[in-house]
């Protein structure tokens, strides 16, 4: 266990990071299932061009916390 500091509880850092872990598999698959029917629908509809580069935001908060982390990026779709 690790104490997390000053007045802060000690935590088990390997079933931690084994949470974390779960929680970034979930948001992974989901996010790429959703990506996936998302430029299909949009393709079929005429909606996205063969080959169109696509603006991506991810966020992440942890309210409890105080996190905010966004990430942009690009999704190449052929």
């Amino acid at each position: 266990m690790t104490d997390l500091g000053q007045g802060g509880a000690a935590m088990d850092e390997d079933r931690f990071n084994m949470a974390i872990r779960k929680f970034l598999k979930t948001v992974g698959v989901t996010s790429q299932r959703e990506i996936e029917t998302a430029v299909r629908a949009a393709a079929t509809a005429g909606k996205l061009k063969p080959g169109a580069s696509l603006k991506a935001r991810m966020v992440l908060t942890l309210p409890e916390i105080g996190l905010h982390h966004e990430i942009d990026g690009e999704i190449e779709t052929g």
